[in-house]
């Protein structure tokens, strides 16, 4: 049972979400990227293949149970990628007959380092030995039928590793694109040419509509694809403390300094209570009136109130400090003394061993090699402590060989006992060698820091009940009135602000910078919810939203708004280069020069690789690709660029000689493409006829 514990527990391969977690390497790069419903019971289809709403539910809930502290709406995507994953490759293997066997399934569990490399399933010389792993299992039968059951996630990586295979094996680079690449390289002009830039047109004198965003978009769908969005506008109404608030609270605290006299009914007289000054237990005092309970840590001066730390961290012991204002809180601090070297910073070097938990070793190496070498590195600082930071950088295997080992400033028992003790229990500069789980650690201490004891009484500045009321009629006012008058100009009148237009998807959970509001999203693609829908909403420890659905789009293209920014520019310059051409008339460039008021200049040695004209201009592969093809002393029509309108004459072409094999820049052209295969899953998206049914329910 221990070893099916450490698999489960370690091991991404045997988790409970195993479908998600071993699928997870062919999904990587597309990923980041409740209740039925009313209209369906699937949750979707893939090609007319139908994703049933409860096997989807369930994996949904195993993935949320895994441990890795998502969200239903995060686990409810990330399984809808998975699946619309899985069933198009499904669909390729199908089509390619691909079969897999034994061999193939026990080397996707081999590439599990809790399975390939664990003890238990190792020869004499530190193999694999399929032997070993199925005599365990043949002995556990509880354990062997849970991996019986990962054998299909287990199996759909194999056939995904050979149809990768076949994919790359497919690419190829000819000779001819060696060539293109060669000449593009080799073959260059010299030019002469007049430049109409874009940027000498005010951005203002062109104008770009809505309309004709959305029609480039059109134009180019793919590259603007999207799913339905829904334009959001709200008002926020905070529910925070008013001024007379704050000053209730702090005249409150203030009052706890000195004593207070109250009337004792057992003794019928009245007692003089001390206040935080005088308290004989300053403890109790905090824990009796502080809405945060006494914490006995001791502090440095760089984790006290920027504003008051100088005059906190110099408190003598008994002396109080307040009240001041930390965040949301009024607060009085009494000082119970000071600590050194409360906080210590160190840096180590990690030399680890076959058998630790340690995701980056260097090397393999035994428990006894480990031990020397890290004693040969202690040597070695001992007798040169700067040597310290590169040996770091080229000897540990921890992640903090990135910093020269530098792990911070850590308080006490941060760290493993070991390591603790040796930093706590000595000196800044010592140097030294420990042992813990990990491996061996040669530790340099480099700093501490002295801290203070404080006893806080601290009171939350939070809006009174009246304040609240106030605050909730407001916005039930605002809500009210909105649906029958102009949201802004209510706003306006009510001297409330609109927040900036969010736009969110159906499966969205951020709503701007209001964070994780999923039900305000949920909300807006409801069946009733329409354009000019509004609604309140109340946000935990934020206040009232009150939204309205400014804009519904269905068209499958982005939102205009979040496309302008990208479209708007290309658009404007489209505008500019008609209004540039009409002006470069003439036969030659002299004339030319003239009516659009620049310079005739020069361009020298370019090729198509470097087609970076002179002056700062930038790439411009388009006018340098028009200049080689003409020739010698003939010029060109208006050609519109990156930056600007160009007219060019050809003053000379020097051809590259010819090679009798272009090997060398086929192999270049290879490296370029060899990403191609990853492309092919994203090809099969966007041919597949994908239907997301998800918001119909409760994720």
């Amino acid at each position: 049972m221990a070893v099916l514990a450490k698999i489960r527990q370690r091991s991404a391969l045997l988790i409970g979400a195993i479908a998600i977690a071993l699928f997870a390497f062919i999904i990587q790069d597309l990923i980041g990227k409740g209740g039925l419903g009313q209209n369906t019971k699937d949750v979707g289809s893939i090609n007319e293949k139908d994703i049933a709403f409860e096997d989807f539910r369930l994996k949904v809930s195993n993935l949320e149970k895994s441990g890795q502290g998502i969200t239903p709406t995060e686990a409810a995507n990330r399984v809808w990628e998975q699946e619309v994953t899985l069933a198009l490759l499904s669909t390729e293997f199908e089509k390619l007959g691909l079969r897999v066997g034994e061999k193939h399934i026990v080397e996707v569990f081999k590439a599990d380092q809790n399975i390939g490399k664990n003890p238990m399933f190792l020869n004499a010389a530190g193999l694999f030995d399929l032997a070993k792993f199925k005599d365990f299992f043949k002995s556990n039968p509880e354990q062997a039928q849970y991996l019986k059951d990962r054998e299909k996630d287990a199996e759909i990586n194999a056939k995904y590793q050979i149809y990768n295979t076949l994919i790359k094996s497919a690419l190829y680079t000819t000779e001819t694109e060696g060539k293109f690449k060669y000449e593009a390289e080799a073959n260059k002009v010299n030019f002469a040419y007049v430049a109409g830039l874009y940027s000498t047109i005010k951005d203002s004198d062109v104008k770009v509509t809505d309309a004709e965003i959305t029609e480039y978009m059109s134009n180019n769908k793919k590259k603007f694809k999207a799913d339905e969005s829904r334009e959001i506008s709200y008002v926020l109404i905070e529910d925070k403390a008013s001024v007379q608030d704050e000053a209730e609270v702090k005249n409150k605290i203030t009052s706890l300094l000195s004593g207070s006299v109250v009337y004792n009914q057992a003794t019928a007289k009245n007692d003089t209570v001390p206040g935080f000054k005088n308290a004989k237990n300053a403890i109790d005092f905090v824990n009796a009136n502080s809405d945060v309970p006494y914490d006995s840590t001791y502090i440095a001066k760089k984790d006290l109130p920027a504003v008051d730390a100088d005059r906190l961290f110099s408190l003598p012991a008994g002396a109080v400090y307040g009240p001041y204002k930390f965040g949301n809180y009024y607060c009085l601090s009494k000082s119970l003394g000071f600590k050194s070297g409360v906080n210590a910073k160190a840096s180590h070097i990690l030399i680890s061993y076959e058998g630790t938990q340690v995701p980056n070793k260097r090397e393999v190496r035994t428990k006894e090699e480990a031990k020397a070498k890290a004693e040969s590195i202690l040597a070695q600082v001992t007798a040169n402590p700067d040597s310290f930071l590169m040996l770091a950088f080229t000897a540990s295997d921890d992640s903090s060989a990135q910093q020269g080992g530098d792990l911070g400033y850590f308080g006490p028992n941060a760290m493993v006992k070991p390591f603790n003790d040796f930093v706590f229990g000595n000196g800044i500069g010592k140097i030294g060698l420990v042992e813990t789980p990990f491996g061996f650690h040669i530790i340099k201490i480099t700093d501490k820091q002295d801290g203070i004891r404080l006893a806080t009484v601290a009171q939350r500045i939070e809006a009174s009940e009246a304040t609240s009321d106030k605050l909730f009629a407001q916005a039930t006012q605002f809500e009210m009135e909105a649906a029958e008058k102009d949201f802004d100009k209510l706003a306006k009148d009510m001297k409330l602000t609109v927040a900036p237009v969010v736009t969110v998807k159906a499966m969205d959970e951020n709503f701007g910078s209001l964070g994780n509001q999923r039900a305000i999203v949920r909300w807006a693609f409801e069946e009733d919810s329409k354009v000019g829908s509004i609604k309140r909403f109340e946000v935990a420890n934020v206040g009232h939203v009150i939204a309205k659905v400014k804009s519904v789009d269905n068209s499958g293209l982005v939102a205009v708004s979040l496309a302008r920014p990208y479209v708007e520019p290309i658009l404007k310059n489209k505008k500019k280069a008609e209004i540039i051409k009409a002006k470069m008339t003439g036969s030659s460039l002299e004339t030319i020069a003239k009516t659009v008021g620049a310079p005739v200049q020069q361009a020298t040695g370019l090729t198509l690789e470097n087609a970076v004209l002179p002056g700062g201009v930038g790439q411009e592969a388009k006018v340098v690709g028009n200049a080689l093809a003409l020739a010698a002393n003939k010029m060109s029509a208006p050609i519109e660029g990156n930056t600007g309108v160009y007219v060019v004459k050809n003053v000379s072409t020097v051809k590259a000689p010819a090679l009798k094999s272009h090997a060398a820049y086929v192999t270049k052209v290879k490296a370029q493409n060899s990403g191609d295969s990853n492309r092919a899953i994203p090809a099969l998206k966007a041919s597949a006829t994908i239907e997301d049914n998800r918001k119909q329910f409760s994720f």
